[in-house]
Parts: C-alpha cells; structure tokens; sequence
C-alpha cells in the first residue's frame, strides 16, 4: 500500500529535523502519533449525538465513537455516564491524509485565515478550536441546519513545544508570524 502524501513529507524532512534540533539519533525525531477529533454536544440529546457522529465519519472516513461523562456535575446537569459528545481518534494512513487535507485545504477555507497560532502544551501536543465544522468540504454532503464546533488534537512524540512546532512547521501547518 503506497504512503499518503503527507507521511512522505516527513519521511524526507526526517534529516533535516534531526539536524535542526541537535538529536544525536534519527529514532529520536518526534513525530505525530495521532489525532483525535472531539466534539460536546449540549445536553443529552441522542439525535444531536447521531449527527455529529456522522458529521465526523463523513470528516475523517472513520466511525466515531460516544463520549460519555466520568463524573456527575450538578452545575452542568450532568450525570456520570450520561453521553456528553462524541470524538475520532485518527493514527497511520489515515491520520496523514486529514492532516493532509486539514492544512492543504481545510484551514485556507477559513475565513479572514491568518494562521494558527503556536501554542503547545508542555509535552508538544497541539490542540486547534474550529467554531463551525462547514469548513470542511465533506460537510457539503452532510450539512445540517446546526453547526457545531469541534476541537483537534494532534498528539505528537516531542519532548516539548519547540521540538513540536518544529514538526508541524515541517508539515507544513500554517502557523501566525509573531
């Protein structure tokens, strides 16, 4: 099975990553190991939950799965167990190929797009807010009179944020200048 487009990117900045941050092995350039997709959905609507679930299997190719709360809140109205979103956890092929199609031709459909900014956490994982899912061109299909925003987690293996964005520079994610 060929590579998606994006893997062979890194593949070919692997090299010079490993020069850039002063790693003495290749094995210890980091790379994306996965990305989850995660959207809440406000109170314990069952056909809400069913439409962003297909909303994300339209998105990502794959199924989604619920998510449900661990522990009750009363200020919320939430009971533990109760089905509070749902999310998609992405890793090899197809993790590659929505990256691909995230940076290539998701986030330049934004409106007034300027970049993302570059915050990371300690560990080198970045997290992106998307206020309306109608940026993506598979939502066309799908497309709901609610939208709803969703929230992407690209976890990588750096070590912290500059080996991280590094990475992600590399691949290409439209970062802002600062």
């Amino acid at each position: 099975m060929a590579k998606a487009r994006l893997e062979e990117i890194y593949d070919k900045a692997r090299g010079k990553l490993k020069e850039d941050l002063a790693l003495q092995n290749i094995m210890e350039v980091p790379r994306v190991s996965k990305v989850v997709l995660n959207a809440g959905v406000k109170g314990a609507d069952s056909k809400l939950v069913q439409e962003v679930m297909k909303a994300f299997e339209a998105i990502t190719g794959q199924r989604a799965v619920r998510t449900r709360a661990r522990k009750s809140v009363a200020g919320f109205k939430i009971r533990e167990g109760m089905v509070i979103g749902a999310k998609v956890t992405l890793r090899r092929r197809m993790m590659y190929e929505f990256l691909d199609r995230l940076i290539g031709f998701t986030l330049p459909k934004v409106r007034d797009f300027q970049g993302v900014p570059p915050r990371f956490d300690c560990g080198g994982n970045y997290n992106l807010g998307i206020k309306e899912w109608s940026v993506f061109p598979e939502m066309d299909k799908v497309m709901r009179e609610k939208t709803h925003g969703l929230n992407i987690t690209i976890h990588t293996t750096a070590r912290n944020a500059v080996e991280g964005l590094a990475l992600l520079k590399e691949l290409g994610m439209p970062f802002k200048e600062a």
